[in-house]
């Protein structure tokens, strides 16, 4: 474990990985625990239709999951998710920018769609990047430190929110798009290994 946060190169890699799921996890959970609220407060929604669109949250992430998992490893790791991320940005500025409930609906299940992979693909990168003697401290480290992210991000947003209103909800999402990004494109080089 002190290999892996402390000594060069190999802590830059663990720490940027932990930092980039707490953010990434804070998206998730802030996201999905907020939406309904947001669309019932700012999109004029249904009760059912508000929670349905979390609904196409969550089921966005999944099917995300399960089909770009596949395409995830054919273009690697690194290109895959510094091209899903902006993707994930521009669908949170449409969900931001339009206040219509459909589009909004629409651009928040996509946005789960692109941010499905991240997580798996986090680990995987950081299985390419520490050597095998680190893989369990690492990215253990990283997973359980990006795990806090679940309880700080919705509280934090729950906080900004009781006291500015709910639609504080997109510029806390799309700050934290664009810091998990900075921190993804901070990883060093993936090189492929050779059998």
């Amino acid at each position: 474990m002190k290999e892996a946060l402390f000594t060069m190169p190999s802590a830059r890699v663990t720490w940027l990985c932990a930092l980039f799921l707490l953010g990434y996890v804070g998206i998730e959970v802030a996201l999905g625990g907020w939406i309904t609220t947001f669309m019932l407060r700012e999109r004029d929604g249904g009760a059912f239709a508000s929670g349905m669109t979390a609904t196409g949250f969550w089921l966005g992430i999944t099917v995300g999951r399960l089909i770009l998992g596949f395409v995830t490893p054919r273009i690697g790791e690194k290109l895959s998710i510094s091209i899903y991320l902006p993707i994930a940005t521009g669908l949170e500025l449409l969900f931001w920018l339009v206040p219509q409930f459909y589009v909004s609906a629409v651009a928040v299940a996509l946005q789960g769609f692109f941010l499905g992979p991240l997580f798996p693909a986090a680990v995987v990168a950081t299985t390419k990047l520490l050597p095998r003697h680190l893989h369990v401290s690492g990215i253990g480290f990283a997973a359980a430190f990006g795990g806090s992210g679940a309880a700080i991000f919705p509280f934090v947003t729950g906080v900004i929110a009781q006291a500015k209103g709910v639609q504080v909800l997109q510029p806390i999402i799309l700050a934290l798009l664009v810091v998990i990004w900075l921190f993804w494109i901070s990883l060093p080089r993936i090189e492929k290994k050779r059998d």
